[in-house]
């Protein structure tokens, strides 16, 4: 397995049977080894830098049914909210305040929010705040819609594929919803100009070693600027609520292997992993993740963004313990710094 990951450092690309073999033969010794090999790489373009990203989740409401998340349309237990502009602009005043220089807008399909509505949202931000970048995670679009939220003034678009295996995506989605349009909303982003970023849960219900192969093959072929990849955690609200978890071990291996497939790309350690791990964040960064992004929206609503149980929303992701996020990044050899952090991965249109 180290000639593989070796091979896979030096020429960023696997088979399909080469991933399989990877991902169903790791141990522990081979992951340890893969990690030493993602930090040389991780430190190589970016240095011991941790770059944070706002996170303001602006609406939970959701036109979709997605069968794992918890803010899908059918749940009636959830308590739904959305964020006026003037609640966005002081969550992104308290943000940058703080030191942040990226704001994430994340939200479900919500139709309240129209692509003028949002394009305000996105014009006011910049207006504000010229030096930040804003990245918009709003689901599928149309391309002309993602064309408007650009010229707004939106740089980044972050959309998670999920699963690339379009028989997969069905077991996980309604019948609406396709692998196809999923992808073809990706490849839309990148011809208009954005920095895209993309990924998939780990572990979710159904998932196999091919799945995740199929997964590492399309990401090559996308060349995303970034990859948010976070192990599958149930929902009691949803059909999988009595599923198993994905595993923190196996989503710490798919990330360092990320790692070495794309040496410039950011990838985040997820608030996923700090649910399933009290020191999943910093597990992640060691494993050669580079970006953390903590909770910027008011407190009032955090909890009500729940995608799946127990997701952390008053912890160090929080925004107002940014300094215990600093020390506890600095314990293990990284300090977080305050930048726009593009990434160095230009992807090409």
């Amino acid at each position: 397995m180290e000639k593989l990951i070796r091979k896979l450092r030096q020429t960023q690309e696997l088979s399909k049977s080469e991933w399989i073999q990877l991902i169903e033969n790791r141990t522990p010794e081979i992951a340890e080894y893969l990690f030493s090999q993602a930090r040389e790489v991780r430190e190589e373009h970016y240095g011991k830098d941790v770059y944070i990203r706002g996170l303001i989740e602006f609406t939970n409401y959701c036109k979709n049914d997605c069968r794992y998340c918890g803010i899908r349309k059918s749940n009636q237990n959830a308590a739904r909210y959305r964020l006026g502009r003037e609640d966005i602009l002081e969550c992104c005043k308290q943000g940058y305040e703080l030191g942040f220089r990226t704001f994430v807008l994340q939200g479900g399909e919500d139709g309240y929010f129209t692509d003028e509505r949002l394009s305000e949202v996105v014009v006011s931000i910049k207006e504000m705040y010229p030096d930040c970048a804003i990245t918009l995670s709003v689901g599928e679009k149309t391309l002309e819609s993602y064309q408007r939220f650009y010229d707004a003034g939106a740089e980044r678009y972050l959309l998670r594929h999920e699963t690339y295996n379009a028989e997969h995506y069905q077991k996980l989605h309604p019948s609406i919803l396709s692998a196809e349009n999923r992808q073809q909303c990706l490849w839309d982003l990148k011809k208009i100009g954005y920095q895209v970023g993309t990924g998939f849960m780990v572990g979710s219900p159904y998932q196999t070693a091919q799945h995740l192969a199929e997964d590492m093959l399309f990401i090559k072929k996308l060349n995303p600027q970034m990859v948010g990849i976070g192990p599958f955690i149930p929902h009691k609200d949803t059909v999988f609520a009595n599923e198993a978890a994905g595993t923190l071990e196996l989503t710490l291996y798919m990330l360092g292997l990320l790692r070495l497939m794309l040496p410039k790309a950011l990838l985040p350690a997820t608030t996923a992993l700090g649910t399933i791990d009290l020191h999943g964040r910093e597990k992640g960064i060691l494993a050669g993740a580079n970006v953390v992004m903590p909770n910027l929206s008011p407190i009032s609503v955090r909890e009500k963004y729940m995608l799946y149980n127990d997701k952390i929303s008053t912890g160090d992701e929080a925004a107002e313990n940014l300094e215990n996020l600093k020390m506890r990044m600095k314990n293990i050899g990284y300090q977080v710094v305050v930048s726009r952090g593009d990434s160095l991965n230009k992807g090409g249109k």
